[in-house]
């Protein structure tokens, strides 16, 4: 099968194009045929291997263990392991695996689910990585509540569409945070209100906001305290910038110190993949709740100048892969 690889860390350059074997299909497994793949910030992480805290994590410490790059993916069932009993031959679904810009990928009966019906492929594959952090932020770690209100920082971003959508079907108020070209974005797909961030300061406006979903990773937690409410949620999604060796997970750091000497609480995650929380993704965008916004999509062979426009901070929603 054809597939992006790596042998080594570093810029998209190291990413090859080439002829390799396909997975071996466990007995749990599901093997699938690939239709489209997401792409999200983590694809850049794994490729770099920076901040180095992704090399300790079990990527590999010299060179990536796994040399097929990829996460989200949307297709059709291949083949089944013989302990399969969930999915059959035939069947479209979307999920999480390693190795999903590939033609074929093979993951665990329970990183996948069936395709949501109103969704092409390629809207399919932007969905489970992306939307299982927002949904797992806001419901799980931010505890939302309906009547709250809820800032979304990158709310124009892979993450932060959806958590406005999320956030809107839980009954809350929705502020978005994003800059000046994309505030008809995050207006259309539900907010109540919207920050240019370029222009105004949110902590500065005086609001204080019940829940604060940062997918953004940058800013100073004495920033955003400032426009959390005296007993309000901040919830860090991620983390950008920041030293070779945590990166942005340095505040993770010193939110978990903090926290314990202030009302407020701070709490950070890494999404899980659930085929639970996938089927509630799925219950969503059939009933009109929740749709993927897609900036733009890249062939196979395209990969590496998909990374480089996703590094470049611009995109709007979320950048696929269509193989």
């Amino acid at each position: 099968m054809k597939a992006i690889v790596q042998y080594a860390y570093g810029s998209p350059e190291v990413l090859e194009l080439k002829d390799v074997d396909a997975p071996v299909v466990g007995d749990d497994d599901v093997l699938v045929r690939v239709h489209a793949a997401g792409m999200d910030p983590g694809v850049w992480h794994v490729m770099t291997g920076k901040p180095y805290l992704v090399r300790i994590m079990g990527y590999g410490l010299r060179a990536p263990k796994a040399h097929v790059l990829g996460g989200d993916v949307a297709g059709h069932v291949e083949a089944v392991g013989k302990s399969v009993t969930q999915f059959h031959e035939g069947d479209e679904v979307f999920g999480t695996c390693r190795g999903s810009f590939a033609e074929y990928a093979c993951a665990a009966q329970d990183k996948f689910a069936p395709k949501p019906a109103n969704l092409t492929s390629e809207q399919a594959a932007a969905v489970p990585g992306s939307a299982l952090t927002a949904l797992q932020g806001l419901r799980d770690k931010g505890e939302v509540r309906a009547g709250q209100k809820v800032l979304i920082i990158g709310a124009a971003g892979g993450v932060g569409t959806f958590a406005v959508q999320i956030a809107k079907a839980f009954g809350v108020e929705v502020t978005g945070v994003c800059s000046t070209t994309k505030l008809d974005l995050v207006r259309s797909i539900g907010a109540d209100h919207v920050i240019d961030y370029t222009r105004n300061g949110f902590a500065q406006r005086g609001r204080r906001y019940d829940l604060i979903l940062d997918t953004a990773g940058n800013r100073p937690l004495s920033h955003l305290r400032r426009a959390l409410a005296p007993r309000g949620t901040l919830v860090l999604v991620g983390g950008e910038g920041g030293g070779r060796w945590l990166g942005g997970a340095d505040r993770w750091i010193r939110a978990l110190a903090l926290s314990p000497f202030v009302r407020q609480r701070l709490r950070m995650f890494i999404a899980e993949p659930r085929k639970d929380d996938l089927l509630v993704l799925k219950e969503l965008i059939e009933a009109g709740k929740l749709t993927p916004v897609i900036d733009s999509t890249y062939t196979l062979s395209e990969v590496p100048e998909a990374i480089r426009y996703l590094e470049e901070g611009h995109a709007r929603g979320k950048t696929v892969i269509t193989v």
